[in-house]
């Protein structure tokens, strides 16, 4: 007999029972009715259904595997914290399924359903839909369908939605940059990047605005430019700032890596020196910083302690344990050369007449 794609909703259907019983069913609950087990089982054996998942998961609760869903594989954020989360599943006995939708939100959806047809242990989602500001109560209904069979961990945070977050610490991040160009002398600071839709993204700026204000400095809507996080995104900002701002800032703090490097390509095209004519921050930490000239001061996050937070929570759900709601990673700012203490305005009037 043919093959064919099931889901636990299809066999329910076929099978006369609730999509919780399909799932009482596959992970050998005694809850479950010897009748409703009997007909599940006769839906699952009359398509031939048998992988790695439905028909093995029958005759084991577990299948050792983690869901992995990354909004995009392409941004060295996270290809680097899925290499750590890989390294602990490994120390752990665990195997990856890893899904990439990027940046697609159907895709986003078709595979946390594909994840749970494929009775992976937990699931963890790192950006996408679970890191945007407002959240789809569409989107925080499957979350919470999912959360009903298996822990679902975010690096984000699902509103109304039944799942543990671990998350990395922005304000504390935000806090370090703008301390740090303070200490240099640095007052027009520019936050460049980036999209007021995406929660990590906003608060760092509510968090740059608060900053600004508790100094007793004027915010300038100017200076936070929005864009994509790659490096066109930085490159057309910062011309943005050039092209429409008489007082141009001293310091820029760039939503990522990619995006400093299109700053920099910027500044460099307009003939001034980084960093003694333009101080440059960025967040993350990749290898990029160390690819550019002058090497980037970064806001940095410990991929490896990140990477083995969502994996050791993920497991301690599996087995029943205890494990608080909201984990937070610290950040800790990695001091280059693209910094530096600003000039005065006056020298840099001089500089700019040169």
């Amino acid at each position: 007999m043919a093959k064919i794609e099931l889901n636990i909703y299809t066999i329910a259907k076929e099978a006369g029972v609730s999509p919780a019983t399909v799932s009482r069913v596959m992970t050998q609950s005694a809850r479950v009715s010897e009748e409703k087990r009997r007909r599940v089982e006769e839906v699952i054996r009359k398509y031939d259904y048998r992988p790695n998942a439905l028909a093995q998961g029958l005759a084991s609760p577990k299948t050792k595997v983690i869901g992995l869903l990354s909004s995009d594989l392409m941004n060295p954020f996270y290809a680097q914290l899925l290499t750590e989360c890989e390294h602990e599943m490994n120390n752990l006995g665990y195997y990856p399924m890893i899904f990439s939708p990027m940046n697609s939100y159907e895709l986003e959806v078709k595979y946390l359903q594909k994840m749970f047809d494929m009775r992976v242990d937990a699931i963890i989602m790192m950006g996408g839909k679970s890191d945007q500001l407002v959240t789809d109560p569409d989107y925080a209904e499957l979350v919470n369908r999912l959360a009903e069979s298996v822990p679902v961990i975010t690096t984000g945070k699902v509103e109304g939605a039944r799942c543990w977050q671990v998350s990395i610490d922005e304000m504390s991040g935000v806090d370090l940059a703008m301390e740090h160009l303070f200490s240099l002398g640095h007052r027009h600071i520019a936050m460049i990047g980036g999209r007021n839709h995406v929660k990590s993204t906003y608060d760092k700026r509510m968090r740059y605005k608060t900053i600004l204000r508790s100094h007793g400095i004027t915010f300038r809507d100017r200076y936070v430019p929005e864009s994509d996080y790659d490096i066109e995104g930085g490159y057309t900002c910062m011309n943005q700032l050039f092209d429409t701002n008489r007082t141009m800032p001293t310091a820029v703090i760039a939503i990522n890596d990619f995006s400093a490097v299109g700053v920099m390509r910027s500044v460099k095209e307009r003939g001034l020196r980084i960093p003694e004519d333009m101080a440059i921050v960025s967040f993350d930490n990749t290898f990029l910083v160390d690819t550019v000239l002058p090497c980037l001061t970064s806001v940095c996050y410990d991929y490896h302690v990140f990477g083995k937070t969502l994996i050791d929570t993920a497991v301690k759900l599996i087995h029943g344990e205890e494990v608080p709601a909201v984990q937070k990673i610290s950040s800790r700012l990695i001091v280059r050369n693209s910094t530096a203490k600003t000039v005065s305005d006056s020298s840099r009037e001089n500089m700019r007449e040169e």
